[in-house]
């Protein structure tokens, strides 16, 4: 299989999500917002490998869209949880950083798509 920095990025990025999430609910006993940035953070990679395997130039497009569209969700998770002082500030900078760095990928790619498409039409 083909490398991608994107592919291997979002996946360093959901075992990050993951430990966060687990100090997240073992330590500070919440157990809503963790969860919900657990599911929007893990799935930016699975919506980045599904995508490996779209039907579709227009699949691909909509996969990867979905998957931009997960990590601005991500975001918001990860500012809630730092804002109400359950997410450590220097850990949540780190994961706004790298997650900022996804959604650059991921508008790049869909852009470069959009243009290939674009012009095989």
């Amino acid at each position: 299989m083909k490398e991608s920095v994107l592919r291997d990025k979002s996946y360093v990025f959901a075992l990050e999500i993951v430990k966060i999430c687990r100090v997240v609910s073992n330590v500070e006993k919440e157990y809503v917002l963790s969860r919900q940035l657990l599911k929007s953070g893990t799935s930016i990679g699975a919506l980045i490998r599904e995508a490996e395997h779209a039907q579709s130039a227009a699949d691909f497009i909509s996969k990867m869209s979905i998957a931009l569209k997960e990590a601005n969700e991500t975001a918001y998770w990860i500012m809630l949880l730092r804002d109400s002082n359950l997410l450590d500030p220097q850990k949540a900078a780190q994961l706004i950083s790298d997650n900022t760095e996804l959604i650059s990928m991921l508008v790049a790619t869909i852009k470069t798509s959009k243009h290939k498409l674009s012009t095989t039409q």
